[in-house]
């Protein structure tokens, strides 16, 4: 990766044991953790900072060069070098040449602001382009509006609904999952 992947406004960079220091205040941060993860958010929060190092040392120690095909996370710093968040990618299934995504903007100062949109083009045309993948595909809760119009401006598509399959903060939303085909993507976005 090594700062080759940039957009408009962000730029992708491999996840260092400083980033964790952010990750910890960001998972700990009920608003943020909340758009972030969802129903999830018993098990995405409340971490200490020693358990997301240990995670970090387990996978420093672990990563093989062949997981960068199967799964990666990376850190999303803004081109002025401000970490505002990570983006993932994981599941890669060879055969259909498809993979699951996920994205958070966790520094509230750049939510609704484009960030999502340029990091969500940035990973996109590493997967299609560098990847060779043929789809992608991610979910998210209902009540996320904010990211659903972040992928829709990418191309995204509601393929489908798990009504009410999510719990967050006392009520209940769908999961809605959604998918781009290569085919549909725009390189020139």
């Amino acid at each position: 990766m090594n700062g080759l992947h940039k957009g408009k406004l962000i730029e992708l960079r491999p996840v260092t044991r400083e980033d964790m220091e952010r990750m910890y205040i960001w998972r700990n941060d009920h608003e943020a953790a909340t758009w972030a993860a969802g129903s999830s958010l018993a098990t995405y929060s409340n971490i200490s900072l020693e358990s997301l190092n240990a995670m970090y040392d387990e996978n420093v120690r672990t990563a093989k060069l062949s997981d960068k095909f199967n799964r990666f996370i990376f850190s999303i710093y803004t081109l002025e070098g401000v970490h505002i968040g990570n983006c993932d990618y994981r599941d890669v299934n060879p055969i259909t040449r498809a993979a699951t995504i996920g994205i958070g903007i966790l520094d509230k100062e750049y939510w609704s602001k484009g960030y999502g949109t340029d990091t969500l083009q940035v990973l996109l045309r590493f997967l299609f382009l560098t990847l060779n993948l043929n789809r992608v595909q991610l979910d998210t809760w209902s009540g996320n509006a904010r990211a659903i119009r972040a992928y829709e401006k990418c191309g995204f598509v509601v393929e489908g609904r798990l009504r009410q399959n999510e719990y967050v903060d006392g009520q209940y939303y769908d999961t809605v999952m959604m998918g781009l085909l290569r085919e549909d993507f725009s390189v020139t976005k």
